[in-house]
């Protein structure tokens, strides 16, 4: 039986493009790894986080219609060195936590952030 052998990417549609990318190269600091437009008329921008292999597709496709994103429907999870230096770093781009820091029994610490479009930021803190 054949399996699948490794995630590539999850995508995240958008209303709008570059205030999205922008987002996520300056605030969670990911690097933009290729841009192209899809035979279908999609706008698609790959960025990666410098520990992982797996791409986030951020699409722009008007075709579709308006991106309405239901709140706690999905959220994308990023590992931080320090939530207290990334508080500091938000602050400086007029931004803050929309819920936590908050630190599990196992002594590991998350919080949140609102990313362009609705869509969550889940940033945890190891122990």
């Amino acid at each position: 039986m054949s399996k699948v052998t490794k995630l590539l990417h999850t995508r995240y549609r958008v209303n709008d493009l570059e205030r999205t990318v922008t987002f996520y190269r300056e605030i969670l600091g990911l690097e933009e790894i290729k841009r192209h437009k899809s035979p279908r008329g999609s706008e698609l921008v790959f960025l990666k986080t410098p520990g992982s292999e797996e791409l986030i597709e951020i699409t722009y496709f008007p075709g579709s219609g308006p991106v309405q994103v239901q709140p706690d429907l999905t959220h994308l999870a990023f590992e931080v060195d320090s939530l207290e230096a990334f508080g500091q770093n938000l602050a400086a781009h007029g931004l803050k936590y929309s819920d936590g820091p908050t630190t599990s029994s196992s002594g590991t610490t998350f919080a949140f952030i609102d990313a362009p479009e609705g869509y969550e930021i889940e940033l945890i803190q190891n122990k």
